[in-house]
């Protein structure tokens, strides 16, 4: 009996095994849904390299960021700034409120045969004080202590100008020329100053000073002057300030004037 046909019935089946089992793979994932996909992976793959490219590059948005900022910055920097001014003005008003009407226009002979107004006080911190050349004790204890001042504050404020003025209230016996002899002992600043009786009176009627000497009086007469006794502090704008008694110690002067000092360069910002 031949096996031929009975090998040709086996393979059969066989070969019909085989041509099912290496057909070609098909996913079962339908088609829209891979589409999707691939879609999705190519917006990512897009997004990711622009995001790569835009780093440390300056784009349109980080500049209207930047210049918006700016401008704010620039506004509120402003505004406290004209606030800060503000209150240094108010300050200063509220400085000036209250404070007495001393001082006032005047023009007067120096003790070098110089005239002198109350202009030539503007800008400068001037101590004003009245007395006579004759006086035996007071006139020269107030000169030494404001000489102590003068040079404490010269080395304390080199850049400040200080003016320091002695006013006589004795014109018939104080001359120029007497004036600066009497002076000499005294701080190298110091400017005598003298008028005739009529400008005497009205300098001292603006400082709100007392003096005693008759508009008569004999230039050889032997007497004393009774006068106000006290040193008055201008500032540079020439306001009254303070007015030191004969009682202040000089090291409570330059405390004071010191302050003054600084205080007022804080508000204007000059070196006065």
């Amino acid at each position: 009996m031949s096996l031929l046909p009975i090998r040709q019935s086996l393979q059969s089946p066989v070969r019909a095994v085989l041509r099912r089992t290496t057909q070609p793979c098909r996913s079962s994932v339908p088609s829209s849904t891979r589409a999707v996909a691939r879609r999705g992976y190519a917006d990512w793959r897009s997004s990711n390299t622009q995001d790569r490219t835009a780093v440390g590059v300056f784009t349109p948005t980080a500049a209207a960021l930047f210049v918006a900022t700016g401008a704010g910055l620039f506004v509120y920097f402003r505004h406290e700034k004209q606030q800060l001014l503000e209150k240094r003005q108010k300050e200063m008003e509220s400085r000036s409120v209250g404070r007495p009407q001393v001082g006032g226009p005047f023009k007067l002979q120096t003790h070098d045969g110089r005239t002198l107004t109350d202009a030539d006080l503007l800008g400068k911190w001037s101590f004003v004080y009245f007395g006579f050349s004759n006086c035996p004790d007071i006139c020269p204890a107030e000169l030494d202590k404001l000489t102590a001042v003068l040079s404490s504050l010269e080395k304390s404020h080199p850049t400040a100008s200080l003016l320091p003025l002695f006013i006589s209230v004795d014109p018939a016996r104080d001359t120029p020329a007497q004036l600066r002899t009497y002076l000499a002992d005294f701080h190298p600043s110091i400017v005598g100053l003298v008028g005739s009786y009529a400008d005497t009176r009205a300098v001292c009627k603006a400082y709100r000073v007392y003096f005693s000497t008759p508009p008569d009086a004999d230039p050889a007469g032997d007497y004393l002057v009774d006068h106000s006794i006290y040193v008055y502090l201008m500032d540079p704008r020439g306001q009254f300030v303070e007015a030191f008694g004969q009682s202040t110690e000089a090291a409570d002067v330059i405390e004071r004037v010191a302050r003054e000092m600084d205080a007022y360069r804080a508000e204007t910002g000059g070196l006065a």
